[in-house]
C-alpha cells in the first residue's frame, strides 16, 4: 500500500514550475515510478467540447480522441466524478487501447467550473484500486492542480 501523505509531499517538491505541460509529464513520470502495478498514466485533456485529446502519458501508445460517451475516461468527464473500475472488460463502452489492463482509475480535472480533463491510471491487476487508492491519488491530483496554471478548456 502506498504513502499517499508521502508521495503528496514529494509531488509537491517535484513540481517546482508552474507550468502545465512539465507538471502533467512530470506527474505521469512520478505516478509510474511511485505507484506499483500500473501499465500506463496520463492525462486526457478536453481541448474541445465533448471530446478528451491525449496528452503526456507513460506506457504503450494509447487511444486518441476519446469521445465523452465512450469508455472510463468518457465517463469521468461526463459525471465530473471518479471512475473506479476493478474490471474493465465488464464496463459498457470500454475501450480497449491496451488488452493488458484490467482495472482502471479516472479522476477528473477541473479548472474553475470547466472540466479540464482527466487523469487516467490502468493496471494489469484486476482490482487494483482501492478506496485508499481513490482518495490517494485525488489528493496527488490536487497537488498537481495546485502547482499548475492550467488553461481554461477553450485555449
Amino acid at each position: 500500500m502506498s504513502d499517499y501523505a508521502l508521495l503528496a509531499r514529494q509531488l509537491e517538491t517535484l513540481l517546482d514550475t508552474r507550468d502545465w505541460l512539465t507538471n502533467t509529464a512530470q506527474t505521469c513520470a512520478f505516478l509510474m515510478h511511485e505507484i506499483p502495478d500500473l501499465n500506463w498514466a496520463g492525462f486526457y485533456l478536453q481541448r474541445q467540447p465533448g471530446t478528451l485529446i491525449l496528452g503526456p502519458f507513460q506506457g504503450l501508445p494509447a487511444c486518441n480522441p476519446i469521445p465523452f460517451d465512450k469508455g472510463v475516461c468518457g465517463a469521468a468527464a461526463t459525471s465530473r466524478h471518479t471512475q473506479r473500475v476493478a474490471d474493465v472488460h465488464a464496463f459498457p463502452g470500454h475501450i480497449a487501447c491496451d488488452a493488458a489492463s484490467r482495472s482502471e482509475l479516472v479522476v477528473p480535472i477541473e479548472c474553475g467550473a470547466e472540466l479540464w480533463g482527466v487523469l487516467d491510471l490502468d493496471s494489469p491487476q484486476p482490482a487494483r484500486f482501492s478506496d485508499a487508492d481513490q482518495a490517494g491519488i485525488e489528493r496527488l491530483v490536487d497537488v498537481f492542480v495546485a502547482a499548475s496554471d492550467l488553461p481554461t478548456p477553450e485555449a
